[in-house]
C-alpha cells in the first residue's frame, strides 16, 4: 500500500529520477518488449484493498431510539422552545426540528446510535470496552477518556452502553469470541485481528479489507476484491443481527441496520439545515471508540475538519466578494454547517508487490523516497484520467423525486 512520506523522506527525493528508478527497479527500457510487463501495478503485479463505508439506522419508535431521546432531552432543544415563545428567534426553527422529531412516518433514524444493557456483553467484551474507554491504548495505566460517561446511561438502576452503530459491530464481534468456549486458537487470533478492521473517524461507520488481494487474470482482476469486500460485508451483516438479538436491542425497540448507499440520508440534511453546527458535531461525529490508540485526540481532531469545512462557506461568499462575482453586499448566506463526514462510498487502494518486495530487501538499493517517487507519478496519472468519466458514468445517480 503506498503511504505519505515523512518531511525526511520527502526532502530525499530531490536528485531522483525516473531513469534512476527504472534502473533500480531492473526495468528494461520502454521500447523492449519485456517493459509493460515489468513496470509496478502492471500484469500479475498489483494487489488492492478497499475501505467501505456504509450507511447506519436505527428502526424503532421515536421513544425508544437515542437519536430522538437525545434531540428532545437536549439543552439545545430547551432553548429553541424558550426563544421560541419569547419571540427571540423565528418559530420556524422550533417548527423545522419537531418536524424532524414527528413527521418520521418510517421510524428510521440514520445515524442514530444504541443503547443496551452493559450486562449483556461476556466479560471478554467488557474488557474490549473498557480497554477502548482508555485515553491511550497502549497504555493499560491510562486513565479513561474525559468523555468516558457519555458512553454509559443509567436506566432502572442498571448501566446501559450508549454506542454508535460503528462500535457495536465491533463488540459484537468482541462478544462472539468471548461466549464460546473452546474455540481453535487460529479462530480465536484471527477474530481479535479483525476487530480492529470495523473502526470510524466519520460519522458513516467503516471497515477495511480483512486481507490483501492480488488482481490476477485467473481470479477475475476487480472480482477478487469485489469478493473480498463481500465477504466482509456479510459478516458485518450477521454481527449486527447478533447485536439486534443478544444485546436485546429489538426487545427494546429498537433494530440496528447497515446498508450500502451512496448518498448521505435526505433527513440528515434537513435536519442538518435547522440545527447549528456544534449541536449537529454532537449528535453525529464519531467517538472514534476502535482503531485508534487516542480515540479521543482523533475525535476531536475530526470536529475541527467539520468546523473549518462549515466556515469554509462562509469564507467561499468573501472570495467571491474580493473576486468581483458577488457585486452586491445583500447575499444569501449559506449555512454554516454541513454533513461533508457523513459520507458513503468504497476506497479503493492499490499496491505493488515489485515495490514491497525491493523496498523489503536493503540491498536493493531501493527506499521509502523512491517509493514515494513511484506513488506520485501512478496517483498524478490517475487523477488526470479519471476525471475523464465524471458525469457520463455512475454506479448512484443522485434521483430527486416528488411526492
Amino acid at each position: 500500500m503506498l503511504r505519505p512520506a515523512s518531511k525526511r523522506e520527502t526532502l530525499t527525493q530531490e536528485g531522483i529520477s525516473i531513469e534512476k528508478v527504472r534502473e533500480l527497479l531492473g526495468i528494461p527500457r520502454p521500447r523492449d518488449p519485456e517493459f509493460i510487463a515489468s513496470i509496478p501495478f502492471s500484469w500479475d503485479d498489483t494487489t488492492a484493498g478497499s475501505e467501505t463505508e456504509l450507511q447506519a439506522a436505527v428502526a424503532g419508535q421515536k421513544e425508544c431510539v437515542d437519536l430522538p431521546t437525545i434531540i428532545e432531552s437536549s439543552n439545545y432543544f430547551a432553548n429553541i422552545v424558550k426563544r421560541a415563545a419569547a419571540g427571540d428567534t423565528s418559530p420556524r426553527a422550533l417548527l423545522d426540528l419537531e418536524a424532524y422529531l414527528h413527521g418520521n412516518v418510517d421510524k428510521i433514524w440514520e445515524n442514530s446510535w444504541v443503547r443496551f444493557p452493559k450486562g449483556k456483553l461476556s466479560a471478554f467484551a467488557r474488557h474490549v470496552f473498557d480497554s477502548d474507554m482508555l485515553a491511550d491504548r497502549k497504555n493499560p495505566q491510562s486513565p479513561f477518556r474525559s468523555d468516558a460517561r457519555s458512553f454509559t446511561v443509567l436506566r432502572a438502576s442498571e448501566d446501559f452502553l450508549r454506542v454508535p452503530i460503528s462500535y457495536l459491530i465491533k463488540l459484537s464481534l468482541a462478544d462472539v469470541l468471548g461466549s464460546q468456549s473452546g474455540l481453535p486458537s487460529l479462530i480465536s487470533y484471527t477474530g481479535t485481528r479483525l476487530m480492529d478492521h470495523f473502526l470510524s473517524d466519520n460519522t458513516s461507520p467503516e471497515t477495511f479489507s480483512f486481507h490483501v488481494v492480488p488482481l490476477r487474470a485467473e481470479r477475475g482482476f476487480g472480482r477478487g476484491i469485489a469478493r473480498e469486500t463481500s465477504k466482509r460485508y456479510l459478516l458485518t451483516q450477521l454481527l449486527i443481527m447478533y447485536a439486534n438479538e443478544k444485546f436485546s436491542l429489538q426487545e427494546t425497540g429498537q433494530t440496528a441496520l447497515l446498508y450500502f448507499s451512496p448518498h448521505p440520508p435526505v433527513r440528515q440534511k434537513r435536519l442538518n439545515g435547522c440545527i447549528s453546527d456544534s449541536f449537529y458535531r454532537g449528535l453525529f461525529m464519531s467517538p472514534c471508540l476502535s482503531g485508534w490508540d487516542n480515540g479521543q485526540e482523533k475525535h476531536d481532531y475530526m470536529c475541527l475538519c467539520h468546523q473549518v469545512l462549515s466556515r469554509s462557506h462562509l469564507n467561499a461568499v468573501a472570495k467571491l466578494k474580493d473576486a468581483g462575482i458577488i457585486l452586491r453586499n445583500l447575499v444569501v448566506l449559506p449555512n454554516t454547517s454541513n454533513i461533508s463526514l457523513a459520507n458513503n462510498g468504497t476506497h479503493i487502494s492499490l499496491g505493488s508487490t515489485k515495490l514491497t518486495e525491493y523496498l523489503a530487501d536493503e540491498r536493493s538499493g531501493f527506499t521509502a523516497a523512491h517509493e514515494k517517487f513511484i506513488g506520485d507519478l501512478v496517483i498524478k496519472i490517475v487523477e488526470h484520467f479519471l476525471p475523464l468519466f465524471v458525469g457520463t458514468y455512475s454506479a448512484a445517480p443522485y434521483c430527486c423525486f416528488s411526492h
